[in-house]
Parts: C-alpha cells; sequence; structure tokens
C-alpha cells in the first residue's frame, strides 16, 4: 500500500516521493524515514525508534538524526517552527500529525510527470593555480551563476534546512550553476591564498567548464565583490548582475576604526570557536548571520561549519575577504545590475548595499525588510526577494 498525505504520496513499490503526482528528489533513506513515520502516523515515535527502524541499530548520532528530520521535513514543504507534518516532541521524539491515507495499488498505474529538475551532479574543475574547484548545476530557465562564498558545501546545502529551500526557489526560476569556494566545502582546502585574484580564477574556471557563454551573476556577501570584479574583467558574458547582502570594502580597508576593531575581534572568534557547540563564536555567529532563524536553522550552522572547512582555513579566509576593495570597479560595471540589501544585516551594513548601488551607473536597489543575512523562507522579504530577481532577469 501507498500513502498519501495533502498533496504527497508515498509510492513504495517504486520507492518516491510524489507532490501531485510529480516525482521528488529525495535519498533512499530519507524515503525509508518517511515511510515509517507515515507508517505510524499519530503515534509517539522515538529516537530509539528510528535507529532500529530506519538505520537498521546502527550507532548513529543526534545530529545525524536531527539532518534527516530536516531534509524529510523539507521534502514534504514542512519546517522546524511551522512543523505541520512532523511534530517534534521535545525530548521524547516525533510524531507524524498529518492526515494519512492509505492508496491501492491502482494508484500506481498513473501517469507519473517526472519533475525536470534532477538530483544534482557534482563535478570537479582545475583553476589556474591548479585548485581543484567542485561545482554543481541544477534547476530549469534562464543561466544564472552563484558566486562562490565562505561557509558553503555543495552535498551538505542541498540537505540543509537553511540552504535547501534557497536552492529549491532559486532552481525553480533558474538553471543555477554554484561552486564551493577553494578551501571549503567539496573544493580543495589544502590552499593558502584566498585573494581575490584567485577568487576570480576560479569562477572563470567553473564557466569554462560549465561551457557558459552568457548568464546572469549572482553574488551573495563576499560574493559580491568577487561578481563585481568579474563582471568588469567579462562584461560580455554577464547579462545581469545581482548583488545581495554585498559590500565594496571588506572591513578591514574600510575608513572607520570601529569597523576595523569588528573585523579583528571576529577573526579571533574564529580561530578559537569555530565549530564548537555551545562556543561564543557559534552564538555570536548565529546571531549575526540568521537573527529571525528557527532552532533547527541555528543548529544548522553547527554542522555547517563542521562540514565546510578548518578553523585555519575559515580564519584565513575571513581576513583575506575583509582586504577586498573593488571601489574603483563599479564604474566600470556595463551589465544591468540590481543590488539588494536586508535593512538590519549586522554582516554587512546597509551602507555597504547603498555604496554598490550608487557606485555602479544605472544600478537597480531594493531594500529588504529583514534582520537576516541568509534570507529565510518564513520571512515576508523571502516573496520579495525571489519576485525581484525573477522580474529583473526576464527584463532585456
Amino acid at each position: 500500500m501507498n500513502y498519501k498525505f495533502g498533496s504527497f504520496e508515498l509510492n513504495i513499490r517504486n520507492q518516491q516521493l510524489l507532490c501531485d503526482d510529480v516525482s521528488q528528489d529525495i535519498e533512499p533513506q530519507v524515503f525509508d524515514l518517511l515511510v515509517y513515520l507515515a507508517e505510524n502516523a499519530g503515534t509517539l515515535v522515538t529516537q530509539d525508534d528510528l535507529i532500529e527502524s530506519v538505520w537498521r541499530g546502527r550507532i548513529v548520532s543526534d545530529s545525524a538524526i536531527s539532518a534527516r528530520i530536516s531534509a524529510a521535513r523539507a521534502a514534504v514543504g514542512d519546517n522546524g517552527s511551522k512543523q505541520e507534518i512532523i511534530k517534534t516532541v521535545p525530548r521524547k521524539g516525533f510524531r507524524f500529525i498529518a492526515e494519512v491515507q492509505k492508496a491501492s495499488e491502482l494508484n500506481e498505474q498513473k501517469s507519473i510527470k517526472i519533475k525536470s529538475a534532477k538530483a544534482q551532479r557534482i563535478r570537479y574543475c582545475n583553476s589556474t593555480d591548479g585548485t581543484h574547484i567542485g561545482y554543481a548545476t541544477t534547476g530549469n530557465g534562464p543561466s544564472l551563476v552563484r558566486t562562490g562564498h565562505g561557509l558553503t558545501h555543495l552535498e551538505n546545502d542541498w540537505q540543509s534546512p537553511l540552504w535547501r529551500p534557497f536552492l529549491d526557489e532559486l532552481g525553480g526560476i533558474f538553471k543555477v550553476t554554484r561552486y564551493d569556494q577553494r578551501g571549503n566545502g567539496l573544493s580543495d582546502w589544502s590552499v593558502n591564498d584566498f585573494s581575490l585574484e584567485r577568487c576570480v580564477e576560479d569562477l572563470e574556471a567553473v564557466i569554462e567548464a560549465a561551457n557558459l557563454e552568457n548568464f546572469a551573476l549572482y553574488g551573495i556577501s563576499q560574493g559580491a565583490p568577487i561578481a563585481v570584479a568579474f563582471a568588469a574583467r567579462h562584461p560580455e558574458k554577464v547579462s545581469h548582475l545581482i548583488l545581495h547582502g554585498g559590500y565594496a570594502q571588506g572591513r578591514l580597508v574600510r575608513g572607520s576604526e570601529v569597523e576595523r576593531e569588528q573585523g579583528e575581534a571576529l577573526l579571533t572568534l574564529i580561530r578559537h570557536g569555530w565549530g564548537k557547540q555551545g562556543s561564543a563564536f557559534l552564538k555570536g555567529f548565529s546571531s549575526m548571520y540568521i537573527p529571525g532563524g528557527t532552532q533547527e536553522q541555528i543548529d544548522s550552522l553547527v554542522e555547517l561549519q563542521r562540514n565546510t572547512t578548518t578553523a585555519e582555513n575559515a580564519a584565513l579566509l575571513r581576513e583575506a575577504v575583509d582586504n577586498f576593495d573593488v571601489t574603483d570597479l563599479l564604474n566600470k560595471i556595463t551589465s544591468p545590475t540590481l543590488v539588494l540589501h536586508a535593512r538590519n544585516d549586522s554582516v554587512q551594513p546597509f551602507e555597504q548595499g547603498q555604496e554598490l548601488a550608487t557606485g555602479i551607473n544605472d544600478a537597480q536597489f531594493v531594500m529588504l525588510d529583514s534582520p537576516n543575512h541568509v534570507p529565510l523562507k518564513h520571512e515576508p522579504a523571502w516573496e520579495i526577494l525571489f519576485n525581484e530577481l525573477k522580474e529583473f532577469v526576464s527584463t532585456d
């Protein structure tokens, strides 16, 4: 028997999760988890139950279970704050609270439309200095390249309650090529040169390997100055330039002594608290990047830090990007440009977004009413962000 709840159906024979008869990309273990929860709908399921049934009694960490629960929620449009399908019972376990109906075998004879956005395929290319860069292309629509920035991991992000909703939304509009910055994620960690020139060369290598000729370029956070430098160097390739939560000058080269002191303090915290549960750095990091995040999203940052890079690399990268300066390149940008910045962004001040928009000829500027550096699905700014992206790139 299959299990139906809302617009979803678990097709047991074909090992598929369907949404309105469209097959969804999902890992086998996440599928097994959903099946077990649906079979026991309304019943409290403990972590021991999950380990016994889904992991077949193998030793598994709490964080691994939490990651799979997050992935299951994301697959069915649920999340840690909404919990309309999978409810967490604090200190006890989980309960599948959606109404479940058993579907007859006849439903398996339906003509199933296969979702066009397939599971990501990770590939590698070599930058100019030989550094291995991991990249992936997913989604459908006009080509868009997301410039690399710190704290990404191609595979981890694909399962993250923080980044997967963002990637799904972006992939529903564009054919997205993204990559892990050198020293991060699935790219080469054995590097010590994180200069702007090397970062631009990494982007050039990915674009060549992916055979991209003309595309929208999306620079988030520290990816913004990299995107500016590339667009100034290759105007014929960039159909549209999007700068989100970015800056023209890093903290260590701005005129403000306060910001330079903040940059030095952040470097110290990174060196001593990177990836450590309960560290002062982690608390400060989450309050800066996603002050409006759910506990599930904040917890995912710990796992992301552990998987993404070492404390040493994180500090080297932070110091490098805080020295980026593209102010002299802004007036060389000829591509149509959209600048987006959260009103109360604590990572990059609102004035930095304004500086980008002022320095680039005829740039459009959109203020997002949010405190979050990383966009979150449950906030009103989410819909505005993606509507702006879609409208901007569809405009010649």
